[in-house]
């Protein structure tokens, strides 16, 4: 397995892509620590931390559901420390709770404004500074940032929305330069199409034949964290070109209708990298 013995946090693992990178990972051998507020069973919003942990023991792994808002640094520091009392290390930051409000600036409240914002590119900062002294001392880590390529075309109508996704690809970017002489690698990870999830589901964001389903994440988030952190650092990567250079080309089996032709999103990938350096 090629993650035994190491330790992952995820924050908004609780449904969609969040459990679907923890499951995968636990499969390769990793303990995962589940991040994020829901603790009990809602209709509306499937899925809570102790389910996730379920799932995970289940697979013969080690689960650790910590609540966490992760616009809160004292929920954050609590995860963090958590995580070194029960496993005494962390490998592996995933920072994929996200917020999203896909309008344009005179349809954007305050409050969704500091949403986005606190939920995305505030608590992806504050997750990576937590973990870095403990990665730092064990000199090996990855920090993935669920954030997309810097692609200025994309920003009329979303301007709230991409300022959050768009800053957590400069913490990635800028943060990888800051702690690469202590092998720790920081990367941005984005899909090329949408991919099913609350998100895509309460926003309307077309319909299951236009979707792939979370586990392409999953997988090309182990196909970066199985391997050394040397191989992939300061990049802005997206899923179906990280796992073509696995050598997968079939995405049929990721598509949630078989068969169907899901479309690429048109990111402009010239700010960041998208294969092994």
């Amino acid at each position: 397995m090629g993650l035994a013995g190491k330790v992952a946090i995820i924050t908004g693992a609780s449904r969609g892509i969040g459990r679907s990178v923890a499951l995968k990972l636990a499969r390769e051998g990793a303990d995962i620590v589940i991040a994020a507020k829901t603790t009990e069973p809602d209709s509306r919003l499937p899925g809570t931390i102790y389910e996730t942990a379920q799932e995970i023991e289940a697979l013969g792994r080690r689960a650790l559901p910590i609540k966490t808002n992760v616009r809160e640094e004292g929920d954050i520091q609590h995860m963090v420390d958590a995580t070194l009392a029960a496993f005494g290390r962390v490998d592996i930051m995933v920072n994929n709770a996200g917020a999203m409000w896909w309008y344009p600036v005179l349809e954007t409240p305050a409050k969704r404004f500091d949403l986005m914002i606190d939920v995305n590119v505030r608590a992806a900062f504050l997750c990576a500074r937590a973990v870095l002294p403990s990665m730092i001392t064990q000199r090996w880590g990855h920090i993935i940032n669920m954030s997309p390529p810097i692609d200025l075309s994309v920003l009329p109508g979303k301007v709230g929305y991409f300022i959050s996704k768009f800053g957590m690809t400069m913490v990635a970017l800028g943060l990888a330069e800051e702690v690469r002489e202590h092998n720790v690698a920081v990367n941005a990870l984005w899909p090329v199409t949408i991919i099913e999830s609350q998100a895509s589901i309460n926003f309307g964001l077309g319909e299951p034949s236009m979707w792939r389903k979370p586990e392409i994440l999953a997988d090309a988030v182990y196909a970066i964290v199985c391997r050394e952190p040397g191989t992939y650092s300061g990049q802005a990567l997206l899923d179906e070109d990280v796992l073509r250079a696995e050598g997968i080309t079939d995405f049929d089996p990721y598509n949630c209708v078989p068969g169907s032709q899901p479309a690429r999103i048109a990111w402009d990938v010239s700010a960041g990298k998208t294969s092994k350096s």
